[in-house]
């Protein structure tokens, strides 16, 4: 390069230096996909962008730090690339305990439980020889049919009260309920067999120790006693086997039926706080005795202590527990119509289908187990599907599997019992369809029941069984067949619900 003039100085090189090869190395790892190696579970599995996001501002990633360390502008445009560049992929759920698993043998127990007090009438039937009644029913039916059907709508509705406080944990006040409730259910039963005129003298009394055993019955399974009631049951249950095989004398009867009444009466009392409910009734009464009509109490102070009373735990609503006993009504005029349709339509006495409520008592077993089951594929279902429809098909695979199963094993229960029941009318065709059709009806109303719908299983029930009722009383048509319209339209109702409401996932959470 040429320099200045002589004497000036040199001047300075201002060219750029010559670009030389850069070494040979590595290239700089891309950010994100450091990033995505790190959050790669999460961002495969995230259905939506926004839950990546989430991720990133939950490890405390500013939009700040995201425009200097990875070039995006927010997290949201970096959660956008990275679901974009990750493949989806859902990993399944860990294995977590089953919430509706529930041994069979439990289910069992108490199926056998709610069937082994009808071998009562067996051991008692010597003493309610009599004339028919006006309806042409063996003496004595229509006063025990009115107790027990007293006591089952009673039942249903303690029984809902007091699993309603379970369910808050709160076992003392379930205690509470029941104190209350059994004795005033046993009450209404025994006033409901007296108020039928023209029974035999020993009907009477039956069916006060009929009502009697309901509410210590009631308290024992609600408070999970089953073993217990079974062990007082055994007394009576041993009576009547023997009584089919050997004509026992009178006494004997007498004493069995009330050994086995006097033990669960006992076991009940057992389980409830009789003292302190005796001392809180006496207290409660003391106070109202002593308050004069001037002394009403610190209104103001009550008042100020409105805020505060607001917060307190409340209880379940007595009305919550109406329609529970509107549905033990419904079906058990179903199961009544069931055995005795024909005869109270004016049939001879044979055609009692009694082998048809006994099989739709026994199988209230297995219908409880079913139901869990049901309940525990409803849930593995919400776990597996990947969209509702897959949901709602995987739902309805598993409904009808448990509701096959279960007509399946109560027409077993019917035939073996028309098969071994003395003089029992066949099982048709007409009657066995009408005996499937009311176990759909029961079961799908027991498992709506069991999802909180329990108003719209109690409207259907009631429903048919006010239809039979009327067609009954106006002599509508044979009764065979308006059982079984009747049955089908419930049942198909019943099914409807149960695709409806059962169909959505957030019903199953």
């Amino acid at each position: 390069m040429p320099s200045g003039p002589p004497g000036w100085p040199a001047a300075a090189d201002t060219l750029p230096a010559v670009p030389r090869p850069r070494r040979e190395g590595p290239a700089a790892a891309d950010p994100i996909d450091e990033l995505l190696t790190r959050l790669g579970g999460p961002a495969a599995a995230a259905v939506h962008p926004d839950e990546i996001a989430a991720v990133l501002e939950s490890d405390g990633m500013t939009d700040e730090h995201i425009r200097l360390a990875y070039g995006r502008h927010d997290s949201f445009t970096l959660a956008e690339e990275l679901y974009a560049r990750v493949p989806r992929s859902f990993p399944e759920p860990a294995d977590t305990p089953d919430p509706w698993k529930v041994p069979l043998t439990a289910c069992l127990l108490r199926g056998v439980i709610f069937a082994l007090p009808g071998l009562a009438y067996v051991l008692g039937a010597p003493l309610l020889e009599g004339p028919p009644d006006r309806l042409g029913l063996p003496a004595g039916t229509l006063t025990l049919l009115a107790g027990a059907l007293i006591g089952w709508v009673w039942d249903q509705t303690l029984s809902h009260r007091a699993y309603s406080w379970l369910g808050l944990g709160d076992r003392a006040a379930a205690a509470r309920t029941l104190l209350a409730g059994a004795p005033a259910g046993s009450l209404l039963g025994t006033a409901a067999a007296l108020a039928v005129p023209g029974g035999p003298p020993f009907s009477y009394a039956f069916a006060a120790g009929q009502a009697l055993y309901v509410g210590a019955a009631t308290v024992l399974l609600v408070l999970g006693r089953e073993r217990m009631l079974l062990a007082a049951l055994g007394p009576m249950a041993a009576g009547a086997l023997l009584s089919l095989f050997a004509d026992l004398p009178v006494p004997v009867r007498v004493t069995l039926l009330a050994v086995s009444l006097l033990a669960a009466c006992t076991l009940a009392v057992r389980e409830l706080p009789v003292a302190e409910g005796v001392r809180s009734a006496v207290r409660r009464i003391r106070g109202r005795t002593e308050r004069g009509p001037g002394r009403a109490g610190p209104v103001r102070w009550r008042m100020l202590r409105g805020t505060e009373e607001e917060y307190a735990p409340s209880g379940p609503r007595l009305g919550d527990s109406v329609p529970y006993g509107v549905f033990g009504l419904g079906t058990g005029l179903l199961v009544l119509y069931a055995a005795l349709g024909e005869v109270l339509a004016g049939g001879p006495a044979e055609a009692v289908a009694a082998p048809s409520a006994v099989a739709l008592t026994l199988s209230m077993g297995p219908a409880e187990w079913l139901l869990h089951r049901f309940r525990s594929g409803s849930l593995a279902g919400l776990r597996a599907a990947r969209s509702p429809r897959a949901f709602r098909r995987r739902m309805h695979t598993t409904l009808a599997r448990c509701l096959a199963a279960y007509l399946v094993v109560l027409l077993a229960l019917g035939l073996a019992g028309t098969l071994l029941w003395p003089d029992a009318p066949g099982l048709t065709g007409i009657r066995a369809l009408t005996l499937l059709l009311l176990g759909a009806v029961m079961w799908t109303g027991l498992l709506l029941q069991s999802f909180g719908a329990v108003r719209a299983a109690a409207v259907v029930c009631a429903s048919a069984a006010v239809a039979q009722s009327l067609a009954l009383l106006t002599g509508l048509g044979q009764p065979r067949l308006v059982q079984l319209v009747v049955a089908g339209a419930a049942a198909a109702a019943l099914a409807a619900l149960v695709c409806l409401l059962l169909g959505r996932a957030t019903a199953h959470r």
